[in-house]
């Protein structure tokens, strides 16, 4: 299945960033320079996730696993470029079917473990496919049942290990012809405010991506990867695949289980992972952070939102871990600060480079991806302080969204560059940073106010665990800032006034200070952990003063 326009394949191909080179030889390449080199390892946790014994295969073991469950998909009549879907959390399965699938002709499309009746049907509608492996019990929650509803050939987890244990037919395996422009993964945007859509991402696309991550994180060759998010879309995805990229071993986390990430990470000789800021913080206020050692740690990469400045400084006094800033969406858009391109970890916080700049070398040597910020009249933004919206072209974006031909011209700009929707500031010349997504700027008074900003910022108090600011309607700012937080004490959480205090001690501008605030037991994320700040704008009081500390939590 090859999605991309010709002319895009000529751009990338002519220019040796895309060749013929697919993943599948990447794996095979491994397996034969270190056959028994651990290549995935289940969690500690699987026996309460699956109820069956956690496993480590060797590149030589996966290879093999993987060659026999594309032969038993073929023998269940799988067809050439057919999609078929997962539900499964982070286990060797899930990443065996990314390979097998492929190996077979096909495209495999992974859905999260939250998702119920009406996100099935949205995937089941668009992709058409025909089958579906899945868990007949997951924390009460009876997939195979709403997949056989929905009309899927719905399969247990325990088909693919048994697939793994059959013969593999190499020969009619070879004669299938994958090639590197074929879709590797069918990954599905976060969908915080609507259906989410598919993002298509070829082995080039990926292959790209993964060059990146490795690039800027400084990945040696054999390193151990910890995978702490789903790998159903591009963090999870890319974390895992940044472990092939090298040849190493990837060691899977997820869902969340504090305890075994913190054994994972002192005691499995990691040397990266990609956590959220708000793991960060939640580490750093253990009551017991002073005994933590994580000596084997290199570095970090942060998603899903900026890290906090405090966080980044702690992680590099405490245990000498850099970490890297990122930001990225499934579409294949991505941006990375590591310490190669930016020495001083303070920049990093909110300093990107701007790749594609005519004359600028990275230490990291990225080359390929090109990005401006338009204003909303569509000019270039060009001058430190100005803000637009990132538009993003390079070799690892992917075609568009899966059968949505209606919403290609509000995808991408006239000259390819895909829309992000998100802002970003120009810092510098070489310089730009992430500002905020459109919806998540609070207006007041004429003033823009970053969201992200005022979180990281309000994460600094050492009363706060976590915290997503929101605008709150006002008949004579027009909008103001409101804070959710989550307190370390419940049982004497900050009130507004501490928080204020606070940031005017630090010397936050004025108009930044939040003037509501709320309580929670818990911020409501997505799947892959983004803010749903569509749930938090609905509970927001616009009359309502500050709330005592002593007020019902909304959640």
């Amino acid at each position: 299945m090859i999605l991309h326009p010709p002319e895009t394949l000529k751009r990338y191909t002519e220019s040796g960033y895309w060749g013929r080179r697919t993943l599948l030889d990447l794996l095979r390449e491994t397996a034969a320079k270190a056959p028994e080199r651990p290549a995935v390892v289940d969690p500690a946790d699987r026996p309460d996730l699956i109820g069956t014994a956690a496993q480590s295969l060797s590149y030589r073991a996966l290879s093999a696993a993987v060659d026999a469950i594309a032969t038993g998909l073929l023998d269940m009549g799988l067809r050439k470029d057919e999609i078929v879907v997962v539900q499964l959390p982070n286990v060797w399965e899930l990443v065996a079917m990314y390979l097998a699938v492929s190996r077979a002709g096909g495209v495999l499309s992974p859905m999260p473990m939250q998702w119920r009746d009406n996100e099935f049907q949205n995937v089941k509608k668009l992709t058409e496919a025909r089958f579906f492996f899945g868990m007949r019990d997951f924390k009460g929650a009876d997939q195979l049942a709403v997949a056989e509803k929905l009309g899927f050939v719905a399969l247990p987890i325990e088909r693919i290990a048994e697939m793994a244990r059959g013969a593999a037919d190499t020969a009619r395996l070879d004669a299938i012809v994958v090639d590197a422009n074929d879709i590797f993964s069918l990954c599905w945007s976060s969908g915080t405010e609507a259906l989410s859509k598919g993002c298509p991402m070829s082995h080039n696309n990926w292959l790209f991506q993964m060059g990146l991550i490795a690039k800027t994180a400084g990945l040696h060759e054999g390193d151990r990867v910890l995978v702490t998010a789903p790998v159903v879309n591009m963090t999870g995805v890319a974390t895992w695949l940044a472990s092939v990229a090298v040849g190493g071993t990837a060691l899977l986390h997820h869902p969340l289980n504090m305890p075994l990430l913190l054994e994972q990470l002192m005691h499995e000789q990691v040397h990266f992972t990609l956590l959220v800021p708000a793991l960060l913080n939640m580490i750093l206020k253990l009551p017991n952070v002073d005994q933590l050692d994580f000596s084997s740690v290199r570095s970090i990469a942060v998603g899903s939102a900026p890290p906090s400045r405090w966080s980044m400084e702690e992680f590099k006094r405490r245990w000498n871990i850099e970490i890297m800033n990122g930001w990225g969406q499934t579409e294949g858009t991505a941006v990375f600060t590591g310490a190669l391109d930016m020495p001083d970890a303070s920049l990093r916080v909110d300093h990107f480079p701007w790749w594609g700049c005519p004359g600028v070398e990275w230490p990291t040597g990225v080359r390929g991806i090109e990005m401006k910020l338009l204003d909303d009249d569509g000019a270039e933004c060009t001058q430190p302080g100005q803000v637009g919206e990132l538009v993003y072209r390079g070799p690892n974006v992917f075609a568009g969204y899966y059968r949505r031909p209606d919403l290609a011209k509000s995808t991408f700009t006239p000259d390819g560059f895909c829309r992000t929707g998100d802002f970003f500031i120009v810092r510098d010349a070489h310089h730009i940073g992430f500002f905020d997504r459109k919806k998540d700027i609070i207006i007041r008074g004429g003033y823009n106010v970053s969201a992200a900003e005022v979180e990281n910022l309000v994460l600094t108090h050492p009363g706060v665990q976590e915290v997503a600011a929101v605008a709150v309607p006002d008949e004579i700012m027009g909008e103001k800032t409101c804070i959710f937080i989550v307190p370390k004490d419940k049982a004497l959480p900050p009130t507004l006034e501490d928080i204020v205090a606070h940031l005017k001690h630090i010397g936050v501008a004025a108009y930044k200070l939040p003037e509501h605030i709320e309580y929670l037991d818990i911020i409501p994320r997505n799947p892959v952990g983004k803010i749903l700040k569509a749930q938090l704008r609905k509970h927001v009081r616009p009359a309502a003063a500050c709330p005592s500390p002593t007020s019902t939590p909304l959640w």
